[in-house]
């Protein structure tokens, strides 16, 4: 009973940690959520006996559960936006705390090239970069010796700083194509919308629900975008993730949340919630400019 308490204690005392660390893994809060439930189980049944670094014992065991999760999945874009748009923080986009509210968040631009790494690639990176556990521990993890393991690190952390290069310079210039997207829509101008689509651009709407819809090429896109010339509709940009967004709402209610990725100075991709249920658990009337 004392050792049961003890791990209890001890769980509660890094379940934090342990939380942010499976959910940069992974890339969702309900996802991450079952790591650590599977953690959990496989510490109480393990015991502490002969553990010398519970904290450091607690992290292994959640690796090795978000790393075989990683192995039998296959993750599509549209799952990963639609976990990613769920679990966002979205705040004002003038909200002077905002840079210290998403210094915690992952984008989704992030997001997606996370998804792309092979997932040894992902634990070894998450681990050391994120949270400095030494390559020798990350190494009996993966499988890998230590110097195979700093390689992993390596490469993924070359592909994340392209991601946040780019992102660091653009991020006025991402608000600023937001903004030309919205105007040349209300005016019905699909020649100004097409300048600041890509070609290839994509437009999601409740990916991963019932009533999906996914919108491909810049010309559909664009097509479709004057839907948002509605006069009645107000416009209230935020920051979700670390992303341009805007929420929308008509007649005093919140219709929309739309986030914008920009790559290469186009909007490559375009995701909306329009699902009521999961606009109010967002909580967005809490963000929105009067």
């Amino acid at each position: 009973m004392s050792d049961t308490f003890s791990l209890d204690q001890i769980f509660e005392e890094h379940r934090n940690r342990l939380h942010a660390l499976a959910f940069r893994m992974l890339g969702s809060h309900p996802d991450a959520d079952d790591a650590l439930q599977e953690a959990w189980l496989r510490a109480n049944r393990a015991g502490l006996d002969g553990v010398e670094n519970p904290a450091g014992w607690l992290t292994t065991l959640t690796a090795r559960v978000c790393l075989n999760t990683l192995r039998s999945r296959s993750t599509r874009r549209e799952d990963a936006a639609s976990a990613w748009l769920l679990d966002s923080v979205v705040t004002s986009d003038d909200d002077p705390m905002h840079e210290a509210v998403l210094a915690d968040a992952v984008g989704l631009a992030m997001l997606v090239v996370l998804d792309a790494l092979a997932p040894t690639e992902r634990v070894a990176f998450v681990l050391h970069d994120m949270f400095s556990v030494p390559f020798e521990d990350i190494a009996k993890i993966v499988g890998r010796s230590p110097d195979a393991t700093r390689q992993l690190a390596s490469r993924a952390r070359r592909r994340m700083h392209d991601v946040e290069v780019r992102r660091d310079e653009d991020s006025s210039r991402r608000r600023e194509l937001v903004d030309a997207f919205f105007a040349a829509a209300r005016r019905g101008d699909l020649t100004a919308l097409l300048a600041v689509l890509h070609p290839d651009v994509t437009l999601q709407a409740d990916a991963g629900l019932p009533h999906a819809l996914v919108v491909a090429g810049a010309e559909a896109v664009a097509t479709r975008a004057t839907m948002f010339s509605d006069p009645r509709a107000t416009l209230h940009p935020v920051i979700a993730n670390g992303e341009a967004g805007v929420v929308i709402t008509a007649h005093n209610r919140v219709v929309t949340l739309m986030v914008f990725t920009v790559d290469d100075d186009t909007i490559v991709a375009i995701d909306t919630i329009t699902d009521p249920e999961h606009l109010a658990a967002a909580e967005l009337t809490a963000v929105i400019t009067p």
